[in-house]
């Protein structure tokens, strides 16, 4: 495991194209979620410890956020032959487990990944109504072993901002988890093993 932070994507960055399927066979495109307010894009897996710290509570709050009308997607960008856990079999496992009600989707040539600059598990990406960057940043203080609750309070606070039509603060705090694994010689030109 390799603990690796953010690479903090530029603000206002247009949100990237994707086209992926889930694990049941269907695939989703950026273009489904145009009318919603915000868009979030999660980049997360099934193994890494920092997920499965804050999984519980991503439910939660994606659901939240989801009936106040976001659009938010995840994407698993892992080598699942290196690691089976993040298969799309187990993928499902973990949607029905967490009871995940956002698209889970399978980014299996890593391009999606490249294209968001994502780093780490989990990694996360808010763009507002124009699909514009506006927050890339942890969903809070708390990570596995230092005894801060699980809130979602940063990630929160920025949802509830874009929703009320406010600026999002610039001063955002790096996600950290584990780095997206990546497959042998696919390694962005960001990636610091």
């Amino acid at each position: 495991m390799v603990r690796t932070n953010s690479t903090m994507l530029p603000l206002g960055t247009k949100a990237p194209d994707f086209r992926l399927p889930d694990p049941f066979g269907r695939v989703w495109s950026l273009g489904e979620f145009d009318g919603k307010p915000a868009l979030l894009v999660i980049f997360l897996c099934n193994h890494c410890p920092y997920v499965k710290h804050v999984a519980s509570e991503l439910a939660k709050l994606t659901s939240e956020y989801i009936d106040k009308g976001v659009a938010v997607v995840g994407i698993n960008s892992n080598d699942w032959q290196q690691y089976p856990e993040d298969s799309p079999q187990q993928m499902i496992a973990e949607i029905r487990a967490r009871g995940y009600r956002f698209p889970y989707l399978i980014d299996e040539t890593q391009e999606v990944a490249k294209a968001y600059r994502a780093a780490c598990t989990p990694d996360f990406f808010l763009f507002d109504a124009k699909r514009e960057l506006v927050y890339r940043g942890q969903m809070d203080d708390s990570r596995p072993g230092n005894g801060i609750p699980v809130t979602g309070k940063d990630l929160r606070a920025a949802l509830d901002a874009v929703l009320a039509g406010r600026a999002v603060p610039a001063d955002q705090k790096p996600s950290l988890g584990c780095n997206i694994k990546w497959k042998p010689g696919n390694e962005p030109d960001y990636f610091r093993p």
